[in-house]
């Protein structure tokens, strides 16, 4: 015996890309900065004696985690800096930018910690002056890519 599905089965079903998944949005930039960052990583591997990764696999894993990494703290960076320009009184300005470069300077820890977590003695991005010059790299590399593709005249 079949059930053929009545007319409420398609108002019962989640709409496409469900509401669980609308926080999960993959678009070609973020392939493309996905990209920026594997060849990025692998260079500072090569020419960085600190940075060590055990195999190909293992940076593209770090380089996705940097890019999450990445856009998480650029998203709390966006929202102090939006606080900061709201405050009105020194103290509340002060407090922001006390804020900010916590956040700055702590999601560069935080990026050590959780390549740490993930990867343990397989992956090491070395100590903070590294980390912070691969983290300067790998969004200027970002920037200058997307920078490219935006002027690249479609055909």
């Amino acid at each position: 015996m079949t059930h053929e599905p009545g007319p409420t089965a398609a108002a019962d079903a989640p709409p496409p890309g469900g509401g669980h998944r609308r926080w999960l949005r993959v678009e070609a930039a973020d392939i493309v900065d996905l990209f920026v960052y594997v060849v990025v990583l692998n260079l500072f591997i090569e020419y960085v004696p600190s940075v060590l990764s055990e195999t190909f696999t293992l940076s593209l894993l770090t380089a996705l985690l940097l890019k999450v990494a990445l856009e998480a703290a650029f998203v709390l960076k966006t929202r102090v800096i939006d606080r900061l320009r709201a405050a009105t009184t020194p103290r509340a300005k002060l407090a922001a930018a006390l804020t900010l470069w916590v956040v700055a300077a702590g999601s560069k820890l935080v990026v050590l910690q959780l390549v740490d977590l993930a990867f343990g003695d397989a992956v090491s991005l070395g100590s903070f002056p590294s980390v912070a010059l691969l983290l300067v790299a790998l969004l200027a590399c970002r920037a200058a890519v997307r920078r490219l593709l935006a002027t690249t005249p479609k055909s």
